[in-house]
């Protein structure tokens, strides 16, 4: 268990958690970790939020379910169109695995929330926490690469852009991982 996590884990009251980073920074093992801890020994829920098509996204899936083995996660695949999520019920807290391919799905697949991206995955994360105690929001860093892209990425970057402060707002956590550290940049105060 990290400090972040024990800091965490006292907190009785239902919570909003968004852990961010870049690519392979750390940020899904944080959230599993801190989801567990959260639970305590209770049911919990994995919301895989990616495509299941590709080698990629394959070889991808495969690590993150290696990751979570034996956690005692039950993994709901719900890739998009979250603002029809019908959440099970009787879990204690959930991870949302991750925002940024959920709004790929929704903006770019044909069957996606298309320009109602932002309704849709705001809608899904209430539905969770309304049927589970803690809910943990796993999103990407994608904005530090300087790099100039085309007008479809673009409009991607600035949707992410925007849902991550929208959460950040809402979170009473936010926790970048860098490395594998977590940095706190807000935590709900012990009242």
């Amino acid at each position: 268990m990290t400090a972040t996590s024990k800091r965490i884990s006292r907190f009785l009251e239902p919570m909003l958690i968004l852990v961010t980073g870049g690519a392979a920074s750390g940020k899904s093992e944080l959230a599993e970790r801190i989801v567990c801890e959260l639970a305590d020994g209770k049911p919990m829920l994995y919301v895989a939020a990616m495509e299941t098509e590709g080698e990629e996204a394959q070889r991808r899936i495969a690590r993150h379910r290696a990751l979570r083995a034996g956690k005692g996660f039950t993994t709901w695949e719900h890739a998009k169109r979250f603002d029809t999520m019908t959440v099970p019920s009787g879990y204690t807290a959930a991870l949302f695995e991750c925002m940024s391919n959920a709004l790929a799905n929704e903006m770019f697949s044909p069957d996606g929330a298309g320009d109602n991206w932002k309704h849709s995955i705001v809608s899904g994360i209430r539905a969770l926490q309304a049927s589970c105690e803690h809910v943990v929001v796993v999103s990407n860093d994608i904005f530090t690469d300087g790099v100039t892209y085309d007008a479809w990425t673009m409009r991607y970057l600035h949707a992410l852009g925007c849902l991550n402060q929208y959460f950040a707002e809402q979170a009473d956590w936010v926790i970048e991982s860098v490395c594998g550290i977590p940095i706190v940049h807000k935590k709900r105060e012990n009242t």
